[in-house]
């Protein structure tokens, strides 16, 4: 029977989460939490999305995850195969780590993204040490939105929830959301959190929520960015002439697999005609090219991005 076709929209927000094979170990130390994370960092940025909360245990792990219109499968995969590749190097071993594809909710209402928020933050509670102490927890999100450990990682959005709360001071946030967790972890199911909290009026919110818009033509992104970078040289001969014809199209792949959507296969053999892993390396750069400071590709991509255009 084939499987189910997951559920997504533009303008959703997730419920992520991912277990590993058999329940054995997902993260057998810290270095593998640490490694983990960084890719989370690596390609929230990479794609443009928001990571609101994440809790990593052994086993398995929970992000409430805002693709900001990008495909959100396309972003699991990438982080995913990213950590497969190492864990398999590192440990001598083959074959899966993870168990099937990812479970993915729409957290389709205001109250189900605060239920969600508060189930991932209390996921620690199992963890020997740390009931009632949950945001001490160093793989948890928590302890970041109570302000008692700083993000070095600059990894989570914490303004979408203090959004929901109306509180714009951080340390009246963290007294009541520390209180709404905590009042959570004792309504049991994330089905009943959700229930309880649907009938409650006090967490009012109207989002304003803005997302990058992911399905421009090809062509007027290819279009768009030649008229911004390529230039009159004729001599290709000249190191510099050519260096820039590396970073056009390094460029033009990133903004195609990032806001048109185009898999690494449909860049490199309807575009570019070269392998996945060098479209891969080639959108890799043009993520560096965008990540400079100053960087001219920046407000090129912001322009696209904003539909300027």
């Amino acid at each position: 029977m084939p499987r189910k076709a997951r559920e997504k929209h533009p303008e959703a927000i997730f419920h992520i989460m991912c277990r590993s094979v058999s329940e054995f170990m997902l993260f057998r130390d810290d270095d593998d939490k640490d490694y983990y994370i960084g890719l989370l960092k690596r390609y929230k940025e990479k794609y443009q999305c928001h990571i609101y909360a994440y809790c990593l245990m052994d086993s398995h792990l929970h992000l409430h995850l805002d693709p900001n219109g990008f495909d959100v499968s396309k972003f699991m995969h990438s982080i995913n195969t990213a950590y497969v590749r190492y864990y398999n190097k590192k440990y001598n071993r083959h074959g899966h780590v993870f168990q099937d594809r990812f479970e993915s909710r729409i957290l389709d209402t205001d109250e189900y993204n605060l239920a969600v928020s508060a189930y991932i933050h209390n996921n620690a509670h199992d963890i020997e040490g740390y009931a009632g102490k949950e945001e001490n927890y160093k793989y948890s999100s928590y302890g970041i939105y109570l302000g008692q450990r700083k993000d070095f990682q600059n990894l989570v959005d914490t303004s979408f929830i203090m959004g929901l709360f109306n509180k714009d001071n951080s340390k009246k946030f963290a007294e009541k959301y520390f209180a709404f967790v905590s009042h959570q972890r004792d309504i049991g199911s994330l089905k009943e959190m959700k229930k309880r909290l649907e009938k409650a009026a006090e967490y009012e919110y109207i989002s304003g929520k803005k997302i990058i818009l992911r399905d421009i033509q090809p062509s007027k992104v290819i279009s768009y960015i030649s008229g911004k970078l390529m230039t009159a040289e004729k001599d290709s001969r000249a190191a510099g002439y050519r260096r820039k014809v590396y970073e056009f199209r390094a460029f033009t792949a990133y903004a195609l697999r990032v806001l048109c959507g185009l898999s690494y296969k449909d860049i490199s053999s309807s575009i570019y005609n070269i392998t996945i892993s060098g479209c891969s390396r080639l959108c890799d750069k043009g993520y560096e090219l965008i990540s400079r400071e100053n960087s001219i590709y920046k407000g090129i991509f912001d322009e696209l991005a904003d539909c300027r255009i």
